[in-house]
């Protein structure tokens, strides 16, 4: 089985690089300083889409900042820019960059752009194939790390090309089922889980990568939590850091 989101278990899927291609600009031009160089693959210490492989995602929760929650003052979507924008100017939007990148089977309406249909097999949050069908959709993109919880560690301070990056970074964008991600809100890793136990790894690897390439904290029962899960897995590599020249890839059940 397959599941929609990382290289570390599986093989490269198909290139789609124009939405990474704009994060890595807007890193560049916005001073993501935390990036350290935008690939969390290798921990975030090497050039971006690289492909280095680096240390284990449980060594790098303990370089993750720990503090409070921060209030949800201020908070509106509208923070992190237009939902789906087309900021790559590709004639895409980010959602349907994400569906051509997760989908197997993948139908367009005119081009090569607008997804009309296409099957999620499986789902990485439940195991389950689900249908695509634009228009009476049964599939969402999450936001790994939400952005209401990135808000309240970290992203209600930073510049708005910062939030767009990170709203739009293929690292931090998964095509999922409708029905868990929207029972997920904007839970982290101490409060929701997937019920597919066996993408729990890869899933809080991804949000440690996320975490880390962006510099958002985490609180302590956070960590305590992202801790339990990846000490069943202590080798789970972070995920790629959707750069340039880096394919999404997909995740394969162990």
């Amino acid at each position: 089985m397959r599941f929609g989101g990382t290289v570390a278990c599986g093989g490269a899927r198909r290139r789609r690089v124009g939405v990474g291609a704009v994060v890595a600009l807007v890193v560049l031009g916005g001073g993501l300083s935390a990036c350290k160089g935008g690939s969390d693959k290798d921990g975030g210490g090497g050039a971006a889409g690289s492909g280095a492989r680096g240390g284990p995602a449980l060594d790098a929760v303990d370089s993750l900042a720990v503090k409070g929650r921060a209030p949800k003052t201020g908070y509106e979507r509208a923070r992190f820019g237009s939902p789906w924008a087309d900021i790559d100017s590709n004639g895409c939007g980010t959602r349907d960059d994400i569906l051509k990148r997760d989908l197997d089977g993948v139908r367009f309406r005119g081009g090569d752009c607008t997804v009309v249909s296409g099957t999620l097999a499986p789902d990485p949050y439940t195991g389950k194939d689900v249908t695509f069908t634009r228009g009476r959709s049964r599939v969402d993109i999450d936001h790994v790390v939400a952005l209401s919880d990135a808000w309240q560690k970290g992203a209600g301070g930073w510049s708005a090309s910062k939030r767009i990056a990170l709203a739009n970074d293929p690292l931090n964008l998964l095509a999922v089922d409708a029905g868990p991600n929207r029972g997920k809100g904007d839970g982290d890793t101490a409060t929701w889980l997937p019920a597919n136990k066996s993408y729990r790894c890869a899933y809080v690897a991804r949000q440690v990568a996320v975490k880390k390439k962006y510099g958002l904290w985490v609180t302590g029962a956070e960590r305590d939590a992202m801790r339990r899960v990846l000490e069943r897995c202590p080798q789970e590599k972070l995920p790629a850091g959707g750069g340039p020249t880096e394919a999404p890839g997909r995740f394969r059940a162990r």
